[in-house]
């Protein structure tokens, strides 16, 4: 088993249980003895495309402890505030995922703070002259803002030159770096940082122009 922050339904009895199968990942179970009961018929039918055939011996479980579950990781971000003239940098919480996978999975950012709804988002990879960034850019932004009557962003529109911009923000926008070309973690703006996170949203944004 891997590494799990919540938990999940036993296939048998439907109860709450912190343990998963090692083989197919995807199904969970409260005890060994339900395991064993079940894992032939659920491993060969509901819970895989094609079949794993999963013999008693060969699955284990691993239970995860209640620490383990709450465990957050917390990076630096930038905030590009609604109501301020500069970016500034936060700390984010970011959730691990809560479902078992074979491949990483980006962790979740708790943005309740910053958006009265779940935000859009997009990536940039570029920056000036279009040259590849060493560590891609996400940025959370809300679509309602505009239709609750949010002003528009005045941290965005400094930095772009205060020019009138085809598509402007509305309320919030909080950026966030991957740690890799492959999107699957986040590691810390720091303050120096920030203008290198301004120039490639800028340059976005006045392409669209």
């Amino acid at each position: 088993m891997s590494h799990q922050p919540s938990d999940g339904l036993c296939s048998v009895c439907n109860q709450h249980t912190s343990k998963w199968c090692s083989r197919c990942r995807r199904a969970w179970y409260c005890s060994e003895d339900h395991m064993h009961k079940v894992c032939m018929i659920v491993h060969s039918t509901a819970l895989s495309e094609s079949p794993i055939h999963c013999h008693p011996a060969e699955p284990s479980m691993i239970t995860i402890s209640p620490q383990a579950e709450l465990e957050c990781i917390s990076v630096g971000a930038v905030l590009f505030p609604v109501d301020g003239d500069r970016p500034k940098i936060i700390t984010v919480e970011c959730r691990p995922p809560q479902q078992p996978s074979r491949t990483r999975v980006c962790p979740t950012p708790m943005l309740q703070t910053y958006f009265d709804n779940p935000p859009n988002n997009m990536v940039l990879t570029q920056g000036l002259n279009k040259i590849y960034l060493r560590y891609p850019l996400q940025f959370f932004f809300s679509t309602t803002a505009l239709s609750d009557a949010s002003p528009e962003n005045r941290a965005i529109s400094k930095i772009t030159g205060d020019t009138t911009l085809k598509q402007p923000f509305y309320g919030n926008v909080v950026a966030l770096k991957y740690d890799g070309t492959r999107c699957s973690g986040y590691m810390s703006i720091h303050k120096n940082e920030v203008d290198s996170v301004s120039v490639p949203l800028s340059v976005y944004l006045l392409s669209l122009e």
